[in-house]
C-alpha cells in the first residue's frame, strides 16, 4: 500500500509552502492561545528586542526598520511610514529602561529619515523600494509622529525637517480639513477618515512649536473625520480598499487620532466621538479576547481571523479612554485584548519570531500573510507599556473592578 500522506500533504494551502511557515500554519490551526500568559515586562523587552532586530536586519541596511519579516520571503526593505512612529516607542522604553542602545537606535532612525525627506517636506509612501516615490500625507504624517519625539528627545537638529514636514501637510489640505491630495500610490483612491492619525502627528508638532496652524489644521481634520461617524460610532471611508469592512488596524488609526485631539484640545465632542467607538468595539470582544479583523458598519465581524496590529492599538485606545473617563469596562477590555495578544507572540525560539506579531491570527489570515509586521509589534510594544503604567498607578491586581465608574457624561459641555 502507499505510504500514509502527513497531515501537512493534506492540506492544500501549504503545498509549495517552506517548512517554517508550514510548521506555523499547524501550530496556529491546532495549538490556539498558550496557556500562560508570559507578562507584560517579557512582552515588552522581547517586542522591544524584535524591533532591535528588525533594524539591523532590514534589507536596505540604512538605519530604518524592515516592514516585515516574512516566513516565505525573510526580512523586507525599511518603512519610512512605520520607522517614523517606531521611533516614540523606542524612546518610550529607552527611557523606562534607562537603555543608551535603545535611544541612539532611535536617533539613528531619525537620522535616515530626514536623509530621505523630499525638498518640499514630504515623504513618500510604501518602503525605501518603492517605485515611484512620490508624496504621501498619511505617511508624512506618521513620520511627523517621529520626528515631533526627535525634538523632545534630541534638541533643534530635528526641528527644521519636522516643520518642513508640518508646513507640507497644512499647504496640501483642503478648507474642509479634508486631505483629498497626494494619497498612497497604494491605496484605492478617495477620502479616508483614518486620515486623523496624520491630524495627531500635527498635534504633535504643534506642541513643540510655536506655529498654530498645526494645530488649526489637525482640529479642522478632526472636526471632518467626526463628521463622517456615523450615530453607532462607525467610521466610513477607513480602509486601504474595501471600506465596506474596513481593518481593525484603520479604524483604530481613526479612533486613536479623535482621542488624541480630546487629549490636545479638550473639545467634549471628541471624547464622545471616541467614546461612541469604544463602546461600540466592547460589544466586538470575546472572552479570550480575539477581536475579528474586520469588521462592518453594523459592529459585526466578518471574518475568522484576528489582526493583531489592529487589536493592540483597540487595546491602547481603550486604556487611554479609561483614563480619560475612569470607566471601568474600558480598561478590562484593554487588558483582555493585551492578554490575548501576549499570548500569541512567541517569548522563546528562533530570534526573527520571538516578540514579533504577525499580521494575522491564524497566520494565513488575509492581512500580511505569514509575515511578523512591525508596526504590529509597535502597537503591541505600546499597548502594554500603557497597561503596566496603570496597573502600577493604580496598585489593583488583574481582573480587579472595584474602581468606581464616572461616565462620559461628565466632560460634556453643560
Amino acid at each position: 500500500m502507499p505510504p500514509r500522506r502527513s497531515r501537512t500533504e493534506e492540506i492544500p494551502e501549504l503545498i509549495g509552502l517552506p517548512e517554517n511557515a508550514r510548521r506555523e500554519y499547524l501550530k496556529d490551526h491546532t495549538t490556539g492561545l498558550t496557556e500562560e500568559d508570559p507578562g507584560i515586562d517579557q512582552a515588552i523587552d522581547s517586542g522591544i528586542a524584535w524591533l532591535c532586530l528588525a533594524q539591523d536586519k532590514s534589507a536596505s541596511q540604512d538605519g530604518g526598520v524592515a516592514d516585515t519579516y516574512s516566513l516565505i520571503d525573510g526580512w523586507g526593505s525599511s518603512y519610512p511610514e512605520t520607522t517614523g512612529y517606531i521611533i516614540p516607542t523606542m524612546l518610550k522604553h529607552s527611557t523606562l529602561r534607562n537603555d543608551q542602545s535603545v535611544r541612539e537606535r532611535a536617533r539613528r532612525m531619525l537620522d535616515w529619515l530626514i536623509s530621505i525627506q523630499f525638498a518640499d517636506g514630504s515623504f513618500h509612501g510604501g518602503t525605501v523600494r518603492t517605485d515611484p516615490k512620490v508624496p504621501t500625507v498619511f505617511n508624512t504624517g506618521q513620520i511627523l509622529l517621529g520626528l515631533a519625539a526627535g525634538v523632545r528627545e534630541f534638541g533643534q537638529q530635528y526641528y527644521k525637517p519636522m516643520c518642513r514636514a508640518a508646513d507640507w501637510l497644512v499647504q496640501v489640505q483642503d478648507e474642509d480639513g479634508c486631505w483629498r491630495r497626494y494619497e498612497s500610490p497604494l491605496v484605492d483612491s478617495g477620502e479616508k477618515t483614518y486620515s486623523a492619525h496624520v491630524a495627531w502627528g500635527l498635534l504633535e508638532a504643534a506642541r513643540m512649536a510655536s506655529d498654530k496652524r498645526y494645530e488649526a489644521s489637525a482640529l479642522a481634520n478632526l472636526k471632518w473625520v467626526v463628521s463622517q461617524q456615523t450615530a453607532n460610532g462607525w467610521f466610513p471611508k477607513c480602509d486601504f480598499d474595501d471600506p465596506s469592512q474596513p481593518l481593525t488596524h484603520t479604524l483604530a488609526y481613526a479612533w486613536r487620532g479623535v482621542l488624541e485631539g480630546f487629549v490636545f484640545a479638550h473639545d467634549a465632542r471628541l471624547l464622545e466621538a471616541g467614546a461612541n467607538t469604544g463602546e461600540a468595539f466592547l460589544r466586538l470582544i470575546r472572552d479570550d479576547g480575539f477581536i475579528p479583523g474586520r469588521i462592518n458598519s453594523h459592529w459585526e465581524g466578518t471574518v475568522p481571523w484576528a489582526c493583531l496590529a489592529g487589536t493592540a492599538q483597540i487595546a491602547h485606545c481603550w486604556l487611554l479612554l479609561y483614563q480619560l473617563t475612569r470607566e471601568v469596562s474600558y480598561r478590562e477590555a484593554g487588558y483582555k485584548a493585551n492578554s490575548y495578544l501576549r499570548r500569541r507572540v512567541r517569548v522563546d525560539g528562533p530570534p526573527q519570531v520571538v516578540g514579533g506579531v504577525k499580521g494575522a491570527f491564524p497566520v494565513d489570515g488575509d492581512y500580511c500573510d505569514y509575515s511578523y509586521v512591525n508596526w504590529g509589534c509597535k502597537f503591541f510594544v505600546d499597548s502594554n507599556i500603557l497597561e503596566k503604567e496603570i496597573r502600577e498607578r493604580e496598585g489593583l491586581p488583574r481582573g480587579d473592578s472595584t474602581q468606581s465608574k464616572v461616565r462620559i457624561a461628565v466632560f460634556k459641555d453643560e
